[in-house]
């Protein structure tokens, strides 16, 4: 075999393929390890919250046709979290059975929503926002309805499922939430 036999690129040497293997042998190895790894990293991200069930008050509370602020705790949907702070909602009265739910948050940039009982609007103070008593969009940047939550009627108790939002909510539905409207008065 001759000097030029051996440098030429076309012929692979023990000591090459021994290499190769070991490279190969490595990545797969790091492969095994590491997806786990970063799937459990990730999986938070891409997992529904599961909605919890507040009180918010008794029927006698809300009367037909008013829009209040309930307040109730907002919970972490992981055990050991306990109790993150205290949150709040618009609640709704629409009859005697029937009540909507909305969070406080414009769905423009999140500021806090206030309800003018006088006007029957929903007004966010950031940049202009107007929304229906059904949480429609009336006017100004918002580019979608405010979000809802389900509500039911469970032993006289109104209970309101929340689960965390995005802070812009994108109106389209509490993910993980049941989105049932149980009524068992």
């Amino acid at each position: 075999m001759t000097h030029q036999e051996e440098s030429s690129p076309s012929l692979v040497t023990r000591r090459h393929l021994l290499m190769l293997i070991s490279v190969a042998a490595g990545g797969v190895a790091s492969a095994i390890v590491g997806l786990p790894l970063v799937g459990f990293l990730l999986a938070p991200l891409f997992r529904k919250q599961p909605g919890v069930w507040r009180d918010v008050g008794t029927l006698s509370d809300f009367p037909v046709g008013h829009t209040s602020k309930v307040t109730f705790n907002d919970s972490s949907a992981l055990v050991w979290g306990g109790e993150d702070s205290e949150t709040a909602a618009w609640l709704r009265r629409v009859d005697q059975q029937t009540f909507q739910a909305f969070a406080v948050d414009c769905t423009h940039l999140g500021c806090p929503v206030r309800w003018e009982a006088d006007a029957e609007l929903f007004m966010c103070p950031c940049h202009g926002g107007v929304y229906y008593k059904d949480g429609a969009v009336a006017a100004g940047p918002p580019p979608h309805a405010l979000q809802q939550f389900p509500v039911r009627i469970l032993n006289n108790t109104v209970q309101v499922e929340w689960c965390k939002l995005p802070p812009v909510a994108q109106n389209e539905g509490c993910p993980g939430c049941s989105q049932s409207k149980e009524i068992d008065a």
